[in-house]
């Protein structure tokens, strides 16, 4: 009876009733310590990034990493960063910890990055923007496109920023990095509009250590974001 009578106040949706809704996913990257782990994700973020790239200040040992991804609640993804590992290395480093998600930063191809057979977004540096849509072809089996910032010699992690209205329209989902922070994510949504952003210095005390606080800001500001382009609607 209690089932039945809590069933009655539920409606019933079809597909067309689903409002088209704004809702930018959340990736705080660079996380080295289960504490911000933790907070990350009692904060609602949807997913967390790990730095395997050996040369990153943010760098984290696999199987620290490991002890973290293990702890994860359900829904919430765990997202191995790669810079021009070997074939090897990956396989290596994915005996070691269940990551949900690869993301690779290098010089990798479309053929190597779906050689594990796991989801991947591949980052594309930002240049020249009206370059983007030749560059994202050439990964058909990516799940969605990074966008950071160009820095030579840099592979992500810059705190720099690229100037967002000068990107064109992309044919994947587009996750906003570079240079984000709680005072420019708001900005940077209602300009690109993008399937998620992520940040990683912007929300740090130092490199590889979480300000609380600033994560904290970066979220509410993402969803002041989304309200605000959910209103125009």
């Amino acid at each position: 009876m209690i089932i039945g009578s809590l069933l009655s106040r539920v409606k019933l949706c079809g597909p067309q009733d689903i409002p088209d809704m704004t809702r930018t996913r959340i990736k705080i990257c660079g996380i080295t310590n289960s504490r911000d782990a933790e907070f990350a994700v009692a904060s609602e973020a949807d997913a967390l990034g790990f730095q395997l790239y050996e040369k990153s200040p943010r760098y984290i040992d696999v199987k620290i990493a490991a002890g973290i991804v293990n702890q994860l609640p359900p829904y919430v993804t765990s997202v191995a960063l790669l810079v021009n590992h070997t074939s090897d290395d990956v396989k290596l480093l994915l005996k070691e910890a269940p990551f949900d998600f690869l993301q690779f930063h290098g010089d990798e191809t479309d053929e190597f990055c779906c050689s594990f057979g796991m989801p991947f977004i591949k980052a594309i540096r930002v240049e020249k923007p009206i370059d983007l849509e030749v560059q994202v072809a050439r990964f058909p089996h990516s799940k969605g496109i990074l966008l950071d910032t160009f820095v030579e010699g840099e592979y992500g992690g810059t705190g720099k920023t690229f100037h967002w209205p000068e990107v064109p329209d992309i044919s994947k989902p587009v996750v906003l990095a570079g240079g984000l922070t709680p005072g420019n994510v708001r900005q940077a949504i209602e300009q690109m509009r993008p399937f998620a952003v992520d940040v990683s210095g912007g929300v740090e005390s130092e490199k590889g250590i979480k300000d609380h606080e600033k994560i904290s800001n970066f979220i509410r500001a993402v969803r002041a974001a989304d309200g605000e382009v959910n209103s125009e609607r």
